[in-house]
């Protein structure tokens, strides 16, 4: 059986919540195919007593409870250990992060080089800072918000970088990372709403390349079409 192309692994208190999304559409598909490997893992299989105990208040005081350093670090080990045959620089631990690098399509494509991807799920009032300083090599963020938890984040990245690894999709070609973000039309040309009539506009209907190539680098107002 082949490698697959790049391994994703999910540390969370959630794995239940990776499976669902990843084993339809296309990552389904990929991972079907052996073009990727997706795997959640356990954050509490890594605190090892009785309560599986990964987290902790502050030091310093303040509100909510700080995950633990130590289940993630063992947990990093634990799976580079699984891929030894792998280069260090072929393998990235990425930790989601409010204040990590802004995820955009030419972060994906960076991180499209890499064989295995490792993300770090912080919850609760985050991580200890140890995990950023010493296990993670890059922070990345979605955007200036805050979500619940970073498997959002590790999902909505796996999904960008893997549409990157040829023959995932169906197509070499995608409207996002080649066309650009164009209005797009398709049956029926026109279809009537609360008595208002909507058609397409007129150009693409024109059978002409150029033109159309032409309206899609700067479409017009679509009213006036």
């Amino acid at each position: 059986m082949k490698k697959p192309k790049i391994n994703f692994d999910i540390i969370t208190l959630f794995p239940e919540v990776i499976e669902p999304y990843t084993r339809a559409s296309i990552l389904g598909r990929a991972k079907k195919n052996n073009l990727i490997k997706i795997q959640a893992h356990q954050l509490r299989d890594y605190a090892h007593d009785k309560h599986q105990t990964v987290d902790d208040s502050p030091y310093g005081g303040g509100p909510g409870m700080v995950l633990k350093p130590e289940p993630f670090f063992e947990c990093v080990d634990k799976i580079k250990l699984k891929n030894t045959k792998l280069k260090p620089n072929r393998s990235r631990v990425i930790l989601l992060s409010t204040r990590g690098d802004l995820f955009n399509q030419a972060l994906a494509q960076e991180l499209q080089k890499y064989e295995q991807l490792i993300f770090l799920c912080g919850r609760y009032e985050g991580v200890d800072e140890r995990v950023a300083t010493n296990l993670a090599d890059q922070e990345i963020s979605l955007g200036n918000y805050v979500l619940s938890g970073g498997e959002l984040g590790a999902l909505i990245i796996t999904d960008a970088v893997s549409r990157l690894i040829p023959g995932v999709l169906g197509k070499t070609e995608s409207l996002e990372t080649i066309k650009g973000s164009y209005p797009t039309y398709t049956k029926p040309e026109i279809f009537t709403y609360k008595k208002q009539k909507l058609s397409i506009p007129e150009v693409l209907k024109s059978g002409h390349h150029k033109n159309i190539d032409a309206w899609r680098k700067n479409p017009k107002d679509l009213s006036k079409q």
